[in-house]
């Protein structure tokens, strides 16, 4: 269960002021390690993790001692038995071990019993803690599991998922990004019996484990797994494009480019604008992402807009640049575009200066134009000036007149 000084702690401790919080709890006579993403993450060799921390005291015990210590603190939300810690303009969630998570009671009994606080958490390799010493602590073999790629509930998988059903989601998201072996039986058919609850999930938080999923490694392999068993089809219907997910995920990988969870739903169902806008509003996507996830579907993209510079920066001037890099990715994945040198196309993209078209309305007034026919000669000049690849000066422009 004890593993001492396993831990790089280098690569989760980033501010020497953290040690602050783990002396003012430790004055105090508590405990206070690091748990979950930060230690599972470390471990699997990964970064860009959040901080999330434990301790044995209860939430007034450690707002008491972070006072005395000179620590803001901060609640959060409506998280009763966490704490806010603010470290340098950072706020870390402090969670107080707790016995019985009901997250559906607002009756919480506190611990300090570190293997019981293990015990309620959802996964097994979520339920490993780290000192700051490095040494790390296992309740539930969750180290064995990461090594071996094995996700898989603790204790009973039905009575986890329903103590919070979005469960479902997080173990199918976890396989994803950690599972080497096949994916656990037991696991599994809870997820399959007990779908249905997530019926009784705020749309929002569905969307948002949704979305999380989205951008795992293995998100295709997953959702064929998922849509076999019917375990969204409340939400979403079952897509036939788990080929050009594939794709994306594999180019956007080789091109050393960030994934993007609306990027990897639209591909995965290529919605027409109607259907985009349909998705977007029962999904309860915010205005910006149905924005950008409809004009994905209104606008087409052939391989002649893309393949050259004069094409792009056309696309480029039109749209505009992320516009223009989001289309190439989806281009590719959905049509088997196979662009010769894309990730050198994606800087260039970033790169390019967006030209601006030099003339305005009142220019065109001033070269007595009359006023009804002054958004018509915008376009007209504004034409010619792009098929100059946009090299026409203002004047040059104006004698077009």
């Amino acid at each position: 269960m004890l593993k001492s000084e396993y831990l790089d702690m280098s690569k989760i401790v980033q501010s020497a002021k953290i040690k602050r919080l783990f002396d003012a709890v430790e004055e105090y006579g508590g405990t206070i390690r690091f748990v979950g993403g930060a230690v599972r993450d470390t471990l699997a060799g990964l970064s860009g993790f959040d901080l999330d921390l434990a301790t044995d005291l209860s939430p007034d015990e450690l707002v008491e001692t972070c006072q005395n210590s000179g620590l803001k603190t901060i609640p959060i939300g409506l998280k009763i038995d966490t704490t806010g810690v603010v470290i340098d303009d950072r706020i870390l969630e402090v969670a107080s071990l707790r016995r019985n998570k009901d997250k559906h009671s607002g009756e919480v009994e506190f611990t300090d019993d570190w293997s019981a606080d293990a015990s309620q958490r959802d996964l097994t390799i979520n339920a490993v803690y780290a000192d700051l010493r490095g040494n790390v602590f296992d309740y539930y073999d969750g180290i064995n599991d990461l090594e071996k790629g094995i996700v898989r509930f603790i204790g009973n998988p039905e009575e986890k998922i329903r103590q919070d059903y979005l469960r479902i989601l997080r173990f199918f998201r976890f396989y994803s990004r950690f599972g080497k072996a096949d994916i656990d039986e037991e696991g599994l058919k809870a997820c399959i019996k007990l779908k249905d609850g997530l019926r009784t999930v705020a749309i929002e938080r569905v969307r948002d484990e949704l979305f999380k999923l989205l951008i795992t490694p293995n998100v295709a392999k997953v959702m064929k797994i998922i849509f076999d068993n019917d375990i969204l089809a409340y939400f979403l219907p079952r897509s036939e494009h788990l080929g050009a997910l594939s794709r994306l995920t594999k180019i956007v990988s080789d091109a050393n480019y960030e994934g993007d969870f609306l990027r990897r739903l639209f591909v995965l169902y290529q919605p027409n604008s109607a259907k985009a806008e349909n998705m977007a509003n029962s999904l309860h996507f915010t205005k910006k992402q149905k924005e950008i996830f409809v004009r994905w579907a209104k606008i087409e993209a052939s391989e002649e807009n893309l393949s050259t510079p004069r094409s792009r920066l056309n696309y480029i001037y039109r749209y505009g640049k992320q516009f223009c890099i989001n289309k190439i990715l989806l281009s590719c994945a959905i049509h088997k575009i196979n662009l010769q040198n894309l990730p050198e196309i994606l800087r260039e993209i970033e790169n390019t200066v967006v030209p601006v078209f030099p003339v305005r309305g009142r220019d065109i007034i001033n070269k007595g134009i009359p006023q009804d026919k002054v958004g018509k000669t915008l376009d007209y000049l504004e034409r010619k000036w792009m098929d100059s690849n946009y090299t026409l000066t203002r004047e040059e422009i104006l004698n077009l007149l």
